[in-house]
């Protein structure tokens, strides 16, 4: 069966196509892009007028196993309801025209390949499994008590987050490589939702980086790294990794180097936004974490906007978990209030991201590439209520909503 998408404007990832494109969507894949295409025998035709075609977005930071930072309710949560909780989002998160993610820590091979067999609905995932930061960092959760309520515990398929020293780094990442990671994420300064460590601060020592690096390399797995403070992002940046996830203190000398070593910036701009908007509406925050979330959303508008200017390498991802999910496409918006154009957005979270994850059958609306489109009601380069506009979705050229 082909189905022929007609009589809408077409964004194809990397710039709006004449109009009269067609886009023609055959056995998973997009079999043709161009004006009046020959229309196969038992052909379905559909008249999308009014509509703009883009490809299946792709969020490249989520944590799908948790909707929402409260960490008493963590508490009193039996062990497995976060693997409901992202069965329910991956379905929400799909509904959005996300047709791909990468968990940025929470998520197992188990959702991974459950996902894949067709057990749950939603978007392709990409794994780091955990989240690796140093004692007293970013993801060890030990309360003053001694209670090691860690956001992201230990289980058999989740090895311990809190790692330290080379020897120990080498071993943790094999330990990732072996539970199925896609991506090894670690922890280069300390965090806004976490209690006793301050983001500006870098964790880990550059021989603890280089380490994790090497192994993951070895084992063919690149690095992101959650990096809000200068001296964290630099430390990342030279030890060779990926991708900077948050980048909130970054400054000139940091987009000069993300620059010069081709690193990628994932900006995740509705984390502070959101998490601000959930203080405001009561939610149980502790007061350390409401003091550096307002902290981290100024210094976070003002970067963005020089990153934008400084034209480094941005792809689309949101940290949707440390807020309800269903928000992720604000970040749309707010790249463009950033100072990125309409296209330049769009970009972002289709054709860079697919080229950040390495994924390179898609991202883009392309002959021979896998058919992930989404049709949104009236132009896709207005991000208003954008979700709510989203009329349909593709993901390898089966209509999912």
């Amino acid at each position: 069966m082909s189905t022929l998408l007609a009589h809408a404007e077409v964004f194809d990832g990397h710039r709006m196509l004449p109009s009269g494109t067609e886009v023609l969507i055959e056995d998973g894949r997009i079999a043709a892009v161009g004006p009046k295409l020959p229309v196969p025998q038992d052909c379905e035709i559909l008249d999308l007028t009014g509509h703009t075609l883009i490809p299946g977005m792709i969020d490249c930071h989520v944590h799908l196993v948790i909707d929402g930072l409260n960490p008493m309710k963590q508490l009193n949560d039996p062990f497995s309801l976060p693997y409901y909780v992202a069965a329910d989002v991956l379905r929400r998160t799909l509904d959005l025209g996300i047709t791909t993610v990468r968990d940025a820590g929470g998520a197992d091979l188990g959702i991974k390949r459950a996902v894949e067999l067709g057990l749950i609905e939603g978007p392709e995932v990409r794994i780091a499994v955990t989240v690796l930061s140093q004692t007293g960092g970013h993801t060890d959760g030990t309360t003053p008590c001694g209670l090691p309520n860690h956001l992201l515990p230990e289980h058999p398929g989740r090895p311990h987050p809190v790692v330290d020293g080379p020897d120990e780094m080498r071993k943790r990442v094999r330990e990732l490589q072996r539970a199925g990671a896609d991506v090894i994420k670690i922890c280069t300064s300390g965090g806004v939702s976490s209690i006793t460590d301050d983001p500006r601060h870098p964790h880990f020592g550059m021989d603890e980086l280089e380490a994790c690096v090497r192994e993951a390399r070895a084992g063919e797995t690149p690095v992101m790294a959650h990096a809000q403070g200068k001296p964290g992002i630099i430390n990342a940046i030279r030890a060779g990794v990926r991708s900077v996830e948050h980048g909130v203190f970054a400054d000139e000398e940091c987009f000069e180097l993300l620059k010069a070593h081709d690193v990628w910036l994932v900006p995740t701009l509705t984390a502070p936004v959101a998490l601000n908007r959930m203080i405001a509406g009561g939610a149980p925050i502790p007061a350390e974490v409401v003091r550096k979330t307002e902290l981290a959303r100024i210094a976070h508008a003002e970067m963005i906007v020089e990153a934008v200017a400084a034209d480094v390498k941005i792809a689309m991802g949101t940290d949707s978990g440390v807020f309800p999910h269903g928000g992720n496409l604000e970040e749309l918006q707010l790249m463009r209030e950033a100072g990125m154009t309409p296209e330049a957005v769009l970009h972002a979270a289709t054709a860079s991201a697919a080229e950040l994850l390495e994924l390179d059958d898609r991202g883009a609306l392309r002959e021979g590439l896998r058919a992930d489109v989404v049709i949104v009601e009236g132009d896709a380069r207005e991000f208003d209520r954008m979700a709510e506009r989203i009329a349909g979705v593709y993901q390898a050229g089966r209509r999912v909503r």
